[in-house]
This record gives C-alpha cells, structure tokens and sequence, in this order.
C-alpha cells in the first residue's frame, strides 16, 4: 500500500498535537517530528489583538517543522452567520503560517450568538447536507483553501436523521469538494454510545476524500464513552486504525492529547506505536 499524501495536506507521516507546555522542549530541542498541529482559535487573537506570545512561539516552531491548523468553533453547522471576523482573523493566520492543512469540526458550537462551548452534532437529513455544503464553500472560498472537515464525538442523536452519519460525512465533502479528516477515535466513541458498527463507517467513508487521521484516548464512564483526550490511545482503536490505513492508505495521522498531557517522549511513544502499526499494516499487505 503507498504512503498517502492528500492534494489537501501537504504533512507527511505521523505528527502531534502541538500544546504550551511543550513548546520550549520542541524549540530547544528540535525533536524528530514532521508536523505539529495546533489549535487555530488560541492564535488568532480572538480576545484582543492579533500576535501575542503564542503567535510568537508558534512563528519560531514553524521555521522548524509544518503546522496544521485545526479549528474548533467555525460553527459550520449552525443557522448564524459564519463570523466575518472569525474568518478574517483565521486568514490572516494561514498567509502567516501557510499551513500544511486547514481543519474543523462537522457540527455546531452555538445559535444566537451564544457558544455552547462544545462540537454539537447534527441531525443527518438531506436539509443538513444542503445547509453545511454551502457553508463549507463559503469558507474555503474566502479563505481561499480546501479544507478538512472532522466528524465529532456525539452523545445524542436525531430521530430525524434520515441517513447514516458516515454517508452524511461523504456527500458534505462531495458537495462542497472538501476533504475529510477522519478520526478513529470519535468514531470509536460514537460507535459505542450509539450501537452502529464502526467497522461499516471506515468502510462507508469516501475514501478519495480522506486527507488525514486523528488518533487519541477516550474516558470510560460506565459503558459510555466521552472523547476526553486525557489518555492513552486504546487497544479498540488502534484496531481500528490499522483497519483505516488499510482503506484509505497511511494518510498523515495526528496523535491528540489534550487534557492531563503527558512528557513530550510519552507522546512521542504513542506517535511510535502508530508507526508500528502502520508498518505492520503494510508488512501484511507485501506478504499477502
């Protein structure tokens, strides 16, 4: 199987998710890592002016290594208006970085002005598709990028959801000829809260779409699982990974933890099993 890289990520191999405690260790040390991703809202001055000293300390990362931007309250799934100053702050950020991939959320993070704090998810119907495909354009055309689009965690469905959420995922990045960045463990989690197979989700996906994987660690409550990024990666989802790479290929792959963050070489051991198990992957497929 060929390492993948998608015309909408230009990262290669497996990069972590970049957080402040880290950033002196990477800057000093200059650790093996092809990418890093960050979270775009905590650089673009929402609460103040643009720059700052996480601007600063992202600039003197980025001479080093490509930075992907991940955001998280693009709100592309509500009925207010995609914020111009969101969108013009988050532009600004790309021509500063030139990202190696720009990313959010398939979901809502508030209506009426008011943000819920949290990706929220959609009802799965034909009205939905319509309502994000536009807007997915809106954004990638005055950004003037393809973007990746991410399926959420969810604790709660719609009874008017008329389609899978895998096929709701598939025809949003067909209309809107946007990317997918697919994360094995918000499936996982969303697979056991709701009984689905998460096996047919891999499988249902578009899988030209697929330009970059997220892998991270869920908390077990009672049963039902909550995408806390405060742990380890688990043995289902790694399963569940080397199940993907062997659909979509070893696209960039993204170990997230954000939460009770671990020493800059734990993270670093969950980037080499992801490795390990691409390898593995791989090996299987020359011997078969």
């Amino acid at each position: 199987m060929p390492v993948c890289t998608s015309i909408m990520s230009k990262a290669q191999g497996i990069g972590l998710g970049l957080r402040p405690v880290h950033y002196e260790h990477v800057l000093a040390c200059r650790p093996e890592v092809p990418w890093f991703e960050v979270i775009s809202e905590n650089y673009m001055g929402l609460r103040g002016g643009f720059g700052g000293r996480p601007l600063e300390k992202l600039l003197a990362v980025r001479r080093d290594y490509p930075i992907s931007l991940h955001g998280v309250s693009m709100n592309l799934g509500s009925t207010d208006p995609i914020s111009k100053e969101y969108l013009n702050k988050l532009k600004k950020l790309i021509d500063l970085i030139d990202p190696c991939a720009v990313s959010d959320h398939l979901c809502w993070t508030g209506v009426g002005g008011r943000n819920m704090h949290d990706l929220l998810p959609l009802p799965y119907d034909e009205e939905a598709v319509r309502h994000v495909s536009a807007r997915v354009t809106q954004a990638q055309d005055f950004l003037g990028r393809r973007m990746l689009l991410e399926n959420v965690s969810s604790y709660v469905t719609y009874e008017q959801s008329t389609m899978t959420e895998w096929e709701f995922l598939s025809e949003i990045a067909q209309r809107s000829d946007c990317g997918i960045l697919c994360d094995i463990n918000n499936i996982y989690v969303s697979a056991t809260n709701h009984g689905f197979d998460a096996w047919r989700y891999i499988e249902g996906i578009a899988r030209e779409r697929v330009g970059e994987m997220h892998l991270a660690g869920y908390s077990d409550q009672n049963g039902f699982l909550i995408d806390t990024h405060d742990h380890p990666v688990s043995d289902p989802v790694w399963v569940l990974y080397a199940y993907a790479v062997r659909r979509f290929g070893f696209v960039p792959t993204l170990i997230e933890w954000d939460e009770k963050i671990p020493t800059f070489s734990r993270l670093k051991q969950e980037a080499t099993r992801a490795r390990e198990v691409v390898g593995e992957v791989l090996d299987n497929l020359v011997a078969a």
